[in-house]
């Protein structure tokens, strides 16, 4: 008798990841590595913080002894914070990241991102989020307009799917088809703009004076 196992689901988390003001220039080596690593990149943004933005940032570092070199460090130009997501993307970029020490990155974890581009043990190329709860605060802090909303799974996903992306999507392939163009994958993108249900709408409304 076959046994009935219930459909695999993946979870879905963000994390932040910070390129440090010292390796700005190798941004797009960084994110090939990211994008071939399974993460996509949901949010991006070049900036520079001031030394009192840093100290918060790191609140839970104050009263270290490395603490001042450490917001002088990461003021010291600007940066690149982007909110990567995939399944476990914290624990995964931690480990795509290697050890915070790039001196013993280098010794210990050769491949990882740390002992590429890192240089000692405070300038160490790259910042991720310890936790999901931490995740949550920094990609706040550095992304302020973002809706930390839980990102749909399972059953929830589906129903999503089924009610808000299929009929529409179903919709525009029932037109390729038809209008068969020499570009479908450049037709179909410009067809879901035109026809998203939710687009936002004008509406006119009439007047009694110009009823009259």
């Amino acid at each position: 008798m076959q046994m009935l196992m219930p459909e695999p689901q993946i979870f879905v988390e963000r994390t932040l990841a910070l390129i440090k003001p010292d390796v700005v220039d190798k941004e797009e080596e960084i994110e090939d590595c990211i994008l071939q690593s399974g993460f996509r990149i949901l949010q991006k943004r070049k900036l520079q913080l001031s030394p009192e933005q840093c100290s918060n940032f790191y609140a839970d570092q104050y009263g270290k002894v490395f603490f001042p070199n450490l917001t002088a460090y990461m003021s010291s130009g600007p940066l690149v914070a982007m909110v990567l997501a995939r399944h476990c993307a914290v624990s995964y970029w931690k480990e795509l990241l290697g050890p915070s020490n790039s001196l013993r990155a280098k010794r210990t974890h050769p491949h990882s991102l740390r002992a590429i581009y890192g240089t000692d043990d405070l300038r160490n190329a790259l910042h991720g989020s310890l936790s999901i709860s931490t995740a949550e605060r920094e990609i706040q802090f550095m992304f302020p307009e973002v809706i930390l909303e839980p990102i749909p799974a399972g059953q929830r996903a589906r129903d999503y799917l089924n009610l808000y992306v299929k009929p529409t999507l179903l919709a525009g392939l029932t037109a390729l088809c038809k209008e068969k163009p020499a570009d479908p994958m450049t037709w179909l993108a410009d067809w879901l703009i035109e026809h998203n249900p939710n687009k936002p709408r004008l509406q006119h409304h009439v007047t009694e004076e110009e009823h009259q």
